[in-house]
């Protein structure tokens, strides 16, 4: 043996005896971290999980802003694709910001029945602690979670005005959006507002996220206008595809992926046994009304018009899961199954409908949130027994009326002021070199 060898060996040795001297001391270690561990009281546990759920699904509904940035991208033209990307960017930040400023005391803090919150700037205050019945959680994690859904109504208004929209005009309708329309009728329910004393139910949002961005993407669609060259005389309607399917296909994904932190983490606990039970059975449901929206839009399309549309069926997807938002819970696998796929017939119905009236949406946002969010809202009496159809039409007209009008005000204000629409060269040319001076596909584009 070499003296190499001799010392590799020796070294080894050494090495296996100071293991074994410290093997002791290493297993009562991490036997004292192990007690500690289960010394930790059931309500603090709770703690722990239902923090850990907030976060988790904060970041989940975080990452569907990525998938409205990528559907959107893929169903606009491509001299348009950057512009929607830094607007989906620019809302969730501007959707942070004006959530902290004002938005989730408006939305949360001193609602006591009434129609909205104070007007202070949040601040963390775990003053609580851990609540003995175990619903308690970080007052952090709570902002977070509530922060990411008033981003995802933001979003939902972005795609339905593409192509023509000025960014910072958009930008500053989203900052009323954001900071006081959202909250405002969210209080109203979630915040214990007067909807939540009539017995109106929304578990997740089909109305007070999503129908919410879809009256605005509608009253700003009305303001707006269509898109030159989409609606011809005599009652044509010109074809505008999108720039990439495979993105619009990812984004559709991602969005999927993002509703399970939506809806599942809606339960707002996950520290007892049957809080598990229903995040889970909020999962299940929610993945079958996405699939059923689906199918029931492949099939439809193609009894209609011969052919399946694929944008119908990413829109199938994102119907069933705006319909089944505001249940999710009381649902069985069958009810889900139906109720996302009466979602996916109504986006294949109302979406020529839309066209038929000369308002023009880009990405069959109207369609997908505000008529989807509608129709699940309306079915939760269907399988939940704790609520009934006039206390739900109640929460729908009213929010609608309330969304609709402020809305309405602000772009009209918006339009008459410092304008919301570019020229009709800039159109013509692409927001991408108007509005943001780099193009997302300049190979393709400059000539």
């Amino acid at each position: 043996m070499t003296n190499t060898g001799r010392y590799i060996r020796l070294a080894g040795m050494a090495g296996l005896a100071t293991l074994a001297l410290a093997a002791p001391a290493f297993a009562q270690e991490v036997e004292e971290v192990a007690e500690e561990a289960f010394t930790l009281s059931a309500p603090e546990t709770a703690y722990i999980f239902n923090t850990l759920l907030f976060l988790i699904g904060g970041f989940l509904v975080m990452w569907m802003a990525a998938g409205f940035a990528m559907l959107e991208a893929g169903l606009v033209r491509s001299k348009n694709v950057a512009m929607q990307c830094t607007k989906n960017i620019s809302i969730f930040s501007v959707a942070t910001i004006l959530y902290y400023l004002v938005g989730y005391n408006l939305m949360y803090s001193g609602v006591d029945g009434g129609y909205f919150g104070s007007i202070a700037l949040w601040g963390v205050d775990d003053s609580g602690g851990v609540a003995s019945d175990g619903t308690g959680y970080a007052a952090a994690s709570d902002w977070f979670f509530q922060v990411v859904f008033v981003a995802t109504a933001a979003s939902i208004v972005s795609g339905t005005l593409a192509e023509r929209i000025k960014l910072w005009p958009f930008l500053l309708f989203t900052v009323f959006l954001t900071g006081f329309i959202y909250p405002i009728q969210g209080s109203w329910q979630w915040g214990g507002g007067w909807l939540s004393e009539l017995g109106f139910s929304d578990f997740a949002g089909s109305t007070i996220v999503h129908s919410t961005g879809g009256w605005a993407a509608l009253m700003g669609a009305l303001v707006l206008g269509p898109r030159i060259g989409k609606y011809v005389k005599g009652g044509g309607v010109s074809p505008m595809p999108g720039s990439s399917m495979p993105l619009a296909t990812l984004g559709t994904f991602i969005l999927w992926l993002g509703w399970f932190g939506f809806n599942g983490a809606s339960q707002l606990a996950i520290g007892t046994v049957a809080d598990a039970q229903a995040v889970s059975t909020v999962f299940i449901n929610t993945n079958m009304a996405a699939a059923g929206g689906v199918v029931a839009a492949m099939v439809l399309t193609q009894l209609l018009y011969k052919k399946v549309d694929i944008t119908m069926a990413l829109n199938g997807a994102l119907a069933g899961l705006v319909s089944i938002t505001a249940e999710p819970l009381a649902p069985t696998l069958g009810w889900a199954l139906g109720i996302g796929a009466i979602g996916g017939v109504i986006v294949v119905l109302t979406v020529p409908l839309l066209d038929k009236l000369h308002i023009d949406d880009v990405v069959g946002a109207i369609p997908v949130h505000l008529f989807c969010g509608i129709w699940g809202t309306m079915a939760v009496p269907l399988t939940n027994g704790d609520t009934n159809f006039a206390a739900q039409a109640t929460g729908v007209i009213s929010i609608g009326i309330f969304v609709a009008v402020t809305s309405l005000v602000l772009w009209l204000a918006l339009r008459f002021t410092i304008g919301i629409r570019c020229s009709e060269e800039e159109e013509m040319m692409g927001l991408d070199k108007a509005e943001i001076g780099v193009e997302a596909y300049p190979e393709f584009t400059v000539r």
